[in-house]
């Protein structure tokens, strides 16, 4: 649902038309609180009596938002430098872009050809790593703990968080 409604945002939100400073930054700040979410998300997990399932909602909102910070960076810079891409992006062409990013497939339909554009893209991909690579460790740490506290509070432990007591 909520990567519906993430998706929803991305068609439905009017964008400007330049790729200038301002998406960069607006990028830039995304992914900071994408980090920022993802922190929370790991506090929320430990204390969960479900970390598991707490789990699969971070990664389900997580990684819909970083393909659609991309994709929406895709889309402005296509607006503002035309050839930065091997095409002309639409807003659908743009997420496709940025979900075969992501997913590693890289098709080869759609290639960035500015420098701008494969820095961009270049980024995506070090975003996706550290997604996916230490994101997941941390989700899989948090995981654990609230399985040990949960397990311990269930025991009468008295070293369980309070919201598990």
């Amino acid at each position: 649902m909520t990567a519906g409604a993430l998706v929803a945002g991305y068609y439905l939100l009017p964008l400007g038309s330049a790729f200038t400073v301002g998406p960069v930054l607006a990028l830039v700040g995304g992914i900071a609180v994408l980090a920022l979410l993802l922190a929370w998300q790991i506090r929320r997990i430990t204390l969960s009596p479900w970390p598991g399932l707490r789990a699969i909602e971070a990664l389900a909102v997580t990684v819909p938002l970083v393909v659609l910070l991309f994709a929406t960076t895709y889309w402005l810079m296509e607006r503002s430098v035309p050839s930065s891409f091997s095409e002309e992006l639409s807003r659908t062409g743009a997420l496709y872009f940025s979900m075969t990013v992501f997913s590693t497939v890289g098709f080869g339909d759609i290639t960035a050809r500015s420098q701008t554009a494969r820095l961009l893209t270049t980024g995506q991909m070090t975003v996706n790593f550290l997604l996916v690579g230490v994101a997941a460790r941390l989700l899989l740490n948090a995981v654990q703990e609230g399985r040990r506290q949960r397990d311990r509070s269930a025991a009468g432990g008295d070293d369980a968080p309070p919201a598990a007591r």
